[in-house]
Order: C-alpha cells, then sequence, then structure tokens
C-alpha cells in the first residue's frame, strides 16, 4: 500500500461521508462553551477552570453517596472541559 491518508471507508467502514457530515454539523450547532460566572470577571479564568473541576467531583461524589443521577453534574464537566487547557484534563 502507497504511504498517504487512509480511505474514508477503511477508517469508518459502517458509516457513510454524509452521515459523518451531519453529525459534524449537529455537533457544532449544539455546542456550547462556559457562560459567563460573574464570580471570575477578569480575562485569567484559571481559578474559574479550577472551581468548576471542583464543583463537578464534589457533585459526583454527593449523588453517589446519595444513590442519585450522576448525570446532573454533567454541566460541570462540560464547563471545566471548556475552559481548562487539554494538558490539564
Amino acid at each position: 500500500r502507497p504511504p498517504g491518508p487512509l480511505p474514508q471507508s477503511t477508517l469508518f467502514p459502517s458509516r457513510s461521508a454524509d452521515t459523518m457530515a451531519e453529525d459534524i454539523q449537529t455537533k457544532i450547532k449544539n455546542y456550547q462553551t462556559a457562560p459567563f460566572d460573574s464570580r471570575f470577571p477578569n480575562q485569567n479564568q484559571t481559578r474559574n477552570c479550577w472551581q468548576n473541576y471542583l464543583d463537578f467531583h464534589r457533585c459526583e461524589k454527593a449523588m453517589t453517596a446519595k444513590g442519585g443521577d450522576v448525570s446532573v453534574c454533567e454541566w460541570y464537566r462540560r464547563v471545566y472541559k471548556s475552559l481548562c487547557p487539554i494538558s490539564w484534563v
């Protein structure tokens, strides 16, 4: 096989290019970043990242202890993954 990128059918054999394009468009349309938080008005959002990281893990721990649904904590996870550098998460 000659060097170069793999054909689309090899990478994703069960999905058509149209389906993948629709999935990408849906993700772009539904993409949301972290909303403004008045506790962190400065440009540097390091503390905001850290606070949402802590809030997620506290929420997850509390909901697990109560036997509740952990999915309610998902908002905090999305926010900290949006704010924090990739190398941190």
